[in-house]
């Protein structure tokens, strides 16, 4: 089987148009796709949210030669290829392996099901889920009831769930956490504190939150759990590979880089 007919099988699921519509809709930027084709049949699949190195040895050991990454492995226009560059050293890795690369990116945060989703299913979301920047039936940021508990509670239940060695908790541990705002990846900015406000949440979750939107969302009285970037995306990843793993017609495995949890 080509690569392509592989990414064709992955965007009848997780279309690269809610990427597309999503930016036409809410600005930004995004490379999803099929990003490097060397042409010849898979022998085998292997998931990662990053394009890294380790996922790249442990596809070679499989005897793999496509890379399935939620973060694009070319987001930026690039104008050389160096070995003593970490991306430049990834791509001529790539291509030494004549290893495949098809991203999903803002696709799969958005898609029902997907990435931004699991996060708040992973937080205990309850009833009806608001979606922030909805597009149709997807969208990005979602707000929900969660069971009340303590923020001390729902941030530990949270790690656990999420398999989360690390986060910062800012708010008081024993104050109620009753509604939660979640935006998976770096998604917690000025405009998720407004949508937290407006719909009475009492608790932001999401990675990579910026000095100044912690301090405007603890002045508007928000608790906030700052994962890291890996541990809000990568237990939705996980899932979409559950999801297509036997609808590819290649073996595939999961690789998972425990140190950024």
């Amino acid at each position: 089987m080509k690569i392509r007919e592989i990414y064709e099988r992955i965007d009848a699921l997780y279309p690269k148009r809610l990427s597309d519509e999503y930016i036409a809709a809410y600005g930004g930027r995004d490379n999803s796709g099929l990003l490097i084709d060397p042409g010849k049949e898979v022998t085998g699949a292997v998931f990662s949210l990053d394009f890294s190195m380790g996922a790249l040895a442990f596809a070679k050991e499989r005897g793999a030669n496509l890379l399935v990454t939620h973060h694009p492995a070319i987001f930026f226009p690039i104008a050389s290829l160096r070995a003593d560059d970490p991306l430049g050293a990834r791509l001529l890795a790539a291509a030494r392996e004549e290893m495949g690369v098809i991203s999903m990116h803002l696709n799969c945060d958005c898609a029902a099901g997907g990435i931004d989703e699991s996060l708040a299913r992973a937080a205990g979301a309850e009833g009806e889920v608001r979606i922030c920047e909805p597009l149709e039936n997807a969208g990005y940021g979602r707000i929900y009831d969660v069971r009340e508990q303590t923020l001390s509670e729902f941030a530990e239940r949270l790690k656990k769930e999420l398999g989360a060695r690390r986060a910062f908790v800012y708010g008081e541990a024993e104050s109620p956490v009753r509604r939660a705002a979640s935006f998976c990846g770096a998604g917690a900015d000025e405009g998720a504190v407004r949508h937290a406000r407006e719909a009475g949440a009492d608790v932001i979750v999401s990675s990579d939150i910026k000095h100044n939107i912690i301090c405007d969302a603890r002045e508007a009285g928000l608790k906030l759990i700052q994962l890291t970037h890996y541990a809000s995306e990568n237990y939705g990843f996980k899932k979409i590979y559950q999801h297509l793993s036997g609808k590819l017609g290649v073996p595939c495995a999961y690789w998972e880089d425990a140190g950024l949890l």
